[in-house]
C-alpha cells in the first residue's frame, strides 16, 4: 500500500509540467469547439475517446467544413502517424503491463511519452503502476481543461481570435526541446524542409497530407543511416 501511495505521489509530481500545459491547451480546444456550436458533452466525449490534442484541434475545422469520412480518416492517419514511431519504443516497457496495456497504448501522447520513455524510478515506485497513473493523470488534465474551456466559451463573452495558435506554440516548444536534447537533427530538418516544399507546391489548404507522406517516406529511407550515426556517437 505504501509503495502504491509513493508511486501515485511520484507520478503526480512528474505530471505537474504536463498539467499546466494540458489544462490551458484543453481550454483552448473547449472554447473553439463551443464557438463552432458543439457544447460541453461534445468536449467531454472527444477528449475522453479521441484524446489527441492536435487532431482534436483539426477536428474542429473538419466539423465546421463538413469534411467527408475519407478525408477525415486520411487526415487523422497523417497527423497521428508519428505515434507509430515512438510507440514502437514503448513495446518493451509496456510488455508486462497486463490489463493496463490497452489503456497505456491509447493514452500515449507526445508529452506522456516524454515523461515515461526515459526515467530512473526511485526505490518503491512500481514501474507499470507509474506508467498507468501518469497516463491517467495526463488525460484527466486534458479532459478537465476541455470542460473548463467549453464552460467559459458558453458563459463568458470571449474573443477566441488567436486561441487556435496554442497548439502551434506547443509543437514549436516540443521541436526546440527535442532539437536541444539530441545531436541527430535529420528528422527535424526533414520535417521543416518537406513541409515548406509541400506548402510551396500545394498551398496552405492542401499541404499537410503531402508533407506528412513525404516526411514518413524520408524517415523510413533514412532510418538505417540515422541508426548508424547513433551507433558511432
Amino acid at each position: 500500500m505504501n509503495n502504491r501511495k509513493k508511486t501515485i505521489q511520484y507520478a503526480f509530481q512528474k505530471s505537474i509540467p504536463i498539467m499546466t500545459g494540458y489544462i490551458v491547451l484543453g481550454m483552448g480546444f473547449g472554447i473553439l469547439l463551443q464557438k463552432q456550436g458543439y457544447g460541453l458533452l461534445w468536449a467531454f466525449l472527444m477528449s475522453l475517446c479521441i484524446y489527441a490534442g492536435s487532431m482534436q484541434y483539426v477536428t474542429i475545422d473538419l466539423l465546421g467544413s463538413g469534411a467527408s469520412l475519407v478525408a477525415t480518416a486520411i487526415m487523422t492517419l497523417m497527423v497521428n502517424i508519428r505515434h507509430v514511431f515512438y510507440g514502437i519504443t514503448m513495446l518493451t516497457k509496456y510488455q508486462k503491463a497486463g490489463r493496463k496495456k490497452p489503456y497505456l497504448i491509447f493514452a500515449l501522447t507526445d508529452e506522456t511519452f516524454s515523461v515515461v520513455c526515459d526515467v530512473d524510478l526511485p526505490e518503491g515506485v512500481e514501474e507499470n503502476e507509474y506508467y498507468f497513473w501518469i497516463s491517467l493523470m495526463d488525460q484527466f488534465y486534458w479532459v478537465l481543461g476541455s470542460l473548463l474551456g467549453s464552460i467559459i466559451g458558453s458563459t463568458l463573452p470571449f474573443n477566441s481570435a488567436g486561441v487556435e495558435f496554442s497548439m502551434t506554440a506547443l509543437f514549436v516548444v516540443i521541436f526546440v526541446e527535442q532539437w536541444e536534447k539530441t545531436k541527430q537533427h535529420f528528422p527535424a530538418l526533414c520535417g521543416v524542409l518537406l513541409s515548406l516544399l509541400s506548402l510551396l507546391l500545394f498551398g496552405a489548404d492542401d499541404f499537410l497530407i503531402p508533407a506528412m507522406i513525404g516526411i514518413t517516406i524520408a524517415l523510413l529511407i533514412g532510418k538505417k543511416w540515422m541508426e548508424k550515426g547513433e551507433t558511432k556517437a
